[in-house]
């Protein structure tokens, strides 16, 4: 994850859940990139973020000739 990202948290606020929010306006104003890059962050802080474990792990399989 990259350490230059901050949360400000004077941007939040506090609503009630039955309160409608303006959420789907705003990530429809958004292109799919953005809004892949923003789900790949949010997983990186879910799962946290490990460099080494970027790469695809390779598997080796033995088959048996008869």
């Amino acid at each position: 994850m990259d350490e230059n990202l901050r949360v400000d948290r004077s941007a939040f606020s506090v609503v009630s859940l039955r309160q409608p929010s303006d959420d789907k306006q705003y990530w429809a104003t958004k292109s799919g990139a953005e809004r892949l890059a923003a789900l790949e962050l949010l997983r990186q802080v879910l799962y946290g973020y490990d460099p080494s474990t970027t790469r695809l792990q390779r598997v080796l399989t033995f088959a048996r000739r008869e």
